[in-house]
């Protein structure tokens, strides 16, 4: 069923960042995305995500706390300043991403590829890096 989705900002009370018809809250994110539009601030804590292309994504400081990007494709994405406490990162992405002073204390990056990503002041406190490829990072604190 299509219903209208909106992306709301976790930083302004009632700001819409993004408003489509759409199957579901990852659809509209996919297709926001494809888009262009910038997400910086949005509030997508607990939303699944799994699987979802997010390739260039523009996320910097958004609100991930808890969601499921499980599989995902982040490759090139800015999440500098993102929240992303207890997301799940299995097998995401990351490639070139930039996480510069993201929060994935807690965060499940098992297999996640992390390959030349900016982890620079990345806050890592409690998360499952088990096989996660970390070639060519940026990490100065």
């Amino acid at each position: 069923m299509t219903a209208q989705i909106k992306i709301r900002s976790s930083k302004s009370a009632g700001l819409i960042l993004w408003a489509s018809f759409a199957e579901s809250k990852k659809a509209a994110v996919e297709a926001a995305v494809k888009a262009g539009v910038n997400l910086a601030g949005a509030d997508l804590a607990g939303v699944d995500l799994a699987g979802a292309n997010l390739t260039g994504a523009k996320l910097a400081g958004a609100n991930l706390a808890g969601a499921n990007l499980a599989g995902a494709n982040l490759a090139g994405a800015n999440l500098a300043g993102a929240n992303l406490v207890g997301a799940d990162l299995t097998e995401t992405n990351l490639s070139g991403a930039c996480l510069a002073k993201a929060d994935l204390a807690g965060a499940n990056l098992t297999v996640a590829n992390l390959t030349g990503a900016n982890l620079a002041k990345v806050d890592l406190t409690g998360a499952n890096l088990t096989g996660a490829k970390l070639a060519r990072n940026v990490a100065k604190h």
